[in-house]
C-alpha cells in the first residue's frame, strides 16, 4: 500500500525558505514521477512542481525560480527547496505519486503540510 507522509511545513516571513519533504512507502519509488501540489483556501489544488524517475523536472511559472524539486531514490524521499517566499505561497501543500497499477497510471497523495508565509 503506497503511503506518503510530508514534512516540513510551517509560518515563516516573506522572503524567507523552508524545505518540505516527503517520504514514500510500499511502491517502487525511484521508477514513479513524483510531485508538489498545493491548495489555498477557496483555490482549486495546483501543481508546484514535478519530477520523473530520471530527475528531469518542471514547475508553475508562478514558483519558477524560487522553489526546486528533488529526489534521493536511495531514501525514498522526495524534496521541495522553497526559497523567496511570497504570502500567495501559502497553500496546504500535497506530495502526489503516480504509480502505474493495472494498466493505468493511479495518483497517491499525502495528507497536507500547511505552508504560511506572512507579510
Amino acid at each position: 500500500q503506497v503511503q506518503l507522509v510530508e514534512s516540513g511545513g510551517g509560518l515563516v516571513q516573506a522572503g524567507g525558505s523552508l524545505r518540505l519533504a516527503c517520504a514514500a512507502s510500499g511502491s517502487i519509488f525511484s521508477i514513479n514521477p513524483m510531485g508538489w501540489y498545493r491548495q489555498a483556501p477557496g483555490k482549486q489544488r495546483e501543481l508546484v512542481a514535478g519530477i520523473t524517475r530520471v530527475g528531469t523536472t518542471n514547475y508553475a511559472d508562478s514558483v519558477k525560480g524560487r522553489f526546486t524539486i528533488s529526489r534521493d531514490n536511495a531514501k525514498n524521499t522526495v524534496y521541495l527547496q522553497m526559497s523567496s517566499l511570497k504570502p500567495e505561497d501559502t497553500a496546504v501543500y500535497y506530495c502526489n505519486e503516480q504509480v502505474f497499477k493495472s494498466g493505468r497510471w493511479q495518483h497517491y497523495w499525502g495528507q497536507g503540510t500547511q505552508v504560511t508565509v506572512s507579510s
